[in-house]
């Protein structure tokens, strides 16, 4: 007689999300060890989620140098970025600081996230790193877009990311049009 399986059903992985899923509200520690949530890393603002392979790989060196050179301007226009790798908090915050980034980095060294997420790069076998992928999500987490990024043209270029971002921010900025001086 065949019973109900008792396997447990796998969660669908994030790279299945389309835009309006949510994407997991993810903890995980930063270069200091203290636990952050990307809900609290948003803090209300458009978020970029980074996921990258290391501190080791070439192609996120060049592409985490792109976006420290833009840093300034998601700040000005309340734009969250956050990177997350399987580095060693201790390693996160060194490249971190390499990078002259001032956004934070996480790190999934256990890979507790990882497996969750279905976002393992299969064919690095060694380090068993992020497969690179950006993300551009509501404050709330809701998936606008996102780009995978395993060979480096997949990734997004800042004119883009400038794109989606004016999209987005027309569509939550609620004072996206200035007021017109006749409705005072």
């Amino acid at each position: 007689m065949n019973g109900p399986s008792s396997s447990v059903p796998a969660e669908p992985s994030v790279r299945d999300l389309r835009p309006g899923d949510r994407f997991p509200d993810l903890a995980l520690p930063d270069g200091d060890g203290h636990p952050r949530t990307l809900s609290e890393l948003a803090g209300g603002d458009p978020l970029l989620l980074h996921t990258y392979r290391g501190w080791w790989c070439p192609k996120e060196r060049a592409f985490l140098r792109t976006l420290t050179g833009w840093q300034g301007e998601l700040e000005v226009a309340y734009t969250r970025l956050v990177s997350v790798s399987v580095d060693p908090p201790a390693v996160v915050a060194a490249f971190r600081a390499g990078l002259d980034a001032r956004w934070p980095f996480l790190s999934d060294a256990d890979r507790t996230a990882l497996p969750r997420l279905g976002l393992l790069e299969v064919e690095d076998t060694v380090h068993t790193p992020y497969l690179p992928t950006l993300w551009l999500l509501r404050p709330d987490l809701i998936v606008h877009r996102w780009w995978n990024g395993y060979w480096y043209w997949g990734r997004p270029t800042l004119p883009e990311l400038h794109v989606e971002l004016r999209a987005l921010g027309a569509d939550l900025r609620p004072d996206w049009d200035p007021p017109r001086p006749d409705a005072r």
